[in-house]
């Protein structure tokens, strides 16, 4: 650290009572990423699908560390416009001035990451929908309820985007909103390189300075590296310099993005040397993507800047935010949340990012994601029961996958009747179950999965040992279910193979990030009266103690002893785990209802039960004893009891409590 600590000088005094903290105008993009590390681009066989755009990432980046962010931009009338919307909106930002363009489509971008030094990338942005923002639906209401208005370079660039982004600065300054430019300057979106060289950084140009600083004066505070204070200056090669010709005709702050150096402070005169602005250091950290690094530290910064920090502390959360996300993959999805960065300041930390299992598991469950906190499921991912009862019927096996659809079916009726929008699932398979399975998923259910291979001791999977190459093709929202006939007190060539299979899958889904359902059944002949409850706990302390938190335990009803113990273990090894569901067994139902009165303890959010609901239906229609109204209509009524029993037990435990 050089120099003496300071205070923000007045100009970034930023207003309160506002019902934003900051709105950001400019880029708002589709980013594929290359998912072949290493590869030039021509050879990228895949690409994974992010949120990307400067303007959009800072306001992700932002509202993801807990501050109120808004987007103003344009986006295209199709699905990626969607996307982009949604996935502001699941992370807390604010979308209502995302403008909808009906005739042009979203920008996107294609990345590459080549090595620690080469990061090619095209924008497809040829009369994309952000960069004709309308300036005449910019609302002074809106910026005025903002207590800062961030802009990005681009949007100074041709004479559309800078017609909205100069209304946008004219109603910051009517109402005292800092104004903060991020220079982000990018030489191809100002048609100075081939249009495929989206990785250059730097190419000097008269008209971009001029025009560049004629928006200068504007802002309040001007943030950019090196390079893009040399543009915004027009002295090449002399950074000081260019500082220098910029504050001639800005009296705005400065922040200098120096790279792995970290960042310095210039809020007044430019010193003579840039070693003697108030710096703080950078930190160390392998690089795997620079892309997104500078995003990721403004939105740090603005975010401390906005909480009343001075500018060391708002630059040293700046600096983590950069150096988190140097070190994954994508660019917004990797930005850090609040538990992640007190982490990193904790002391505590692996020096090298990739290695430290704690912030990869707080980056993986601490973003916004959707709450069930009630959860009421049929399971019907059987394989060889189903079978069985075919067979059993005499019914072609081919009828299976009709009747797993008339499943759905009837959770959907339930769903309407009891008003479990946000409460309902289904557990399904794909071998039977694949057109129930894609019917289900994408409308705002909890849809589970299974992998195991049926009756599996030692645990194998129904779709190989390569389950990683397997999980890759599945939906994102779909969990993982994986059924375990497990025992701590197993001979231990059996249990180290339980664990080892088990272990494939927990590494298989850290990758690909769905999320994990462990049912623990332990063997019947293993369990004395009376001993089940302890078997089961045993069972999740050693998986705990093994590394593995899976989002959600699926077990077999236990005594409220027993949940208020499995209460306590969860606190302990895993505050972030979603909790725990009651299996089914295929006992009666009245079984199960008794087995609810038990449940009340907060730890179990709910049931996935499955046989007790449709075995007998599912064996008369495929005798044709019923037509498929009366089979729906009786698993419905089944799981509508349930659901009922369900609820009036939760009722009676809080009204007990």
């Amino acid at each position: 650290m050089h120099g003496r600590p300071m205070s923000l000088p007045s100009p970034l005094s930023f207003p309160t009572g506002r019902r934003f903290d900051l709105a950001c105008l400019g880029r708002l993009a589709v980013d594929l990423y290359a998912q072949q590390v290493g590869a030039r681009l021509e050879d990228v066989s895949s690409f994974a699908k992010y949120l990307g755009g400067s303007s959009a990432n800072i306001a992700f980046g932002v509202a993801r560390l807990g501050l109120r962010s808004a987007m103003v931009s344009r986006v295209g009338d199709e699905q990626m416009g969607r996307f982009l919307v949604e996935t502001l909106q699941r992370e807390g930002c604010d979308t209502s001035q995302v403008q909808i363009d009906p005739q042009r489509l979203t920008a996107l971008v294609l990345l590459g990451l080549k090595d620690r030094d080469t990061f090619p990338l095209i924008f497809y942005r040829e009369n994309c929908a952000d960069m004709a923002v309308d300036a005449q639906l910019i609302s002074e209401d809106f910026i005025a309820g903002c207590r800062s208005l961030l802009i990005t370079g681009t949007h100074l660039s041709t004479p559309t985007v800078r017609a909205a982004s100069t209304a946008a600065l004219g109603y910051a300054k009517k109402h005292g909103v800092v104004r903060v430019l991020d220079i982000d300057y990018r030489p191809v979106l100002w048609g100075l390189t081939q249009r495929g060289d989206g990785e250059t950084r730097f190419v000097a140009n008269d008209a971009v300075t001029a025009q560049l600083q004629e928006m200068l004066p504007h802002f309040d505070l001007l943030v950019g590296t090196e390079e893009e204070f040399l543009i915004a200056g027009g002295v090449p090669d002399n950074l000081l310099a260019s500082l220098k010709r910029v504050r001639q005709v800005s009296a705005a702050a400065f922040v200098v993005k120096l790279g792995a150096k970290g960042c310095c402070y210039i809020p007044g005169a430019v010193p003579e040397r840039i070693e003697d602005a108030v710096t703080a250091q950078g930190e160390r950290v392998e690089v795997m993507n620079v892309l997104g690094a500078g995003d990721a530290f403004l939105g740090g910064l603005m975010s401390g800047l906005l909480r009343g920090h001075d500018f060391l502390e708002s630059a040293r959360i700046a600096n983590a935010c950069g150096a988190i996300v140097v070190s994954r993959h994508a660019c917004a999805p990797a930005m850090p949340t609040p538990a992640e960065l007190a982490h990193w300041f904790s002391g505590t930390r692996n020096p090298k990012v990739d290695a430290d299992k704690q912030l990869a598991h707080l980056h993986r469950v601490t973003p916004n994601r959707k709450a069930w906190n009630e959860l009421c499921v049929m399971a019907f991912d059987h394989r060889s029961q189903f079978f069985e009862m075919a067979r059993d019927a005499g019914a072609d096996e081919s009828r299976i996958p009709e009747l797993k659809k008339l499943l759905v079916r009837a959770a959907e009726q339930v769903e309407r009747s009891h008003a479990l929008q946000g409460k309902l699932g289904i557990l399904c398979d794909s071998s039977y179950g694949a057109d129930a399975l894609a019917s289900a998923t994408g409308r705002g259910w909890w849809v589970g999965r299974p992998v195991e291979l049926p009756g599996s001791r030692p645990l194998r999977f129904d779709i190989g040992d390569s389950i990683a190459s397997q999980l890759i093709h599945w939906p994102a929202e779909q969990v993982v279910k994986c059924l375990v006939h497990y025992h701590p007190d197993d001979e231990p060539e059996l249990r180290l193979e339980q664990e080892s299979q088990i272990s494939l899958l927990w590494e298989a889904t850290r990758e690909s990030g769905h999320e994990l359902l462990l049912e623990i059944i332990p063997p019947r002949p293993m369990t004395a009266p009376g001993t089940a409850d302890a078997a089961v706990l045993r069972s999740v302390k050693r998986l705990y103690n093994l590394g593995y938190k899976p989002e959600w335990w699926k077990l077999a009803p236990m005594s409220a002893a027993g949940w208020a113990e499995l209460q306590a273990l969860v606190a302990e090894r895993d505050p972030y785990c979603r909790g725990a569901v009651i299996l089914g067994l295929n006992q009666p139902l009245e079984d199960l209802v008794r087995g609810f009165a038990q449940a009340g303890n907060p730890i179990v959010k709910g049931f996935m039960v499955g046989r007790t609901l449709w075995v007998d239906a599912s064996k008369r229609w495929l005798k044709g004893e019923i037509d498929d109204a009366a089979f729906i209509g009786t698993v419905a009524a089944n799981f509508a009891t349930l659901v009922d029993a369900w609820f009036a037990a939760r009722a009676g435990s809080k009204a007990a409590a």
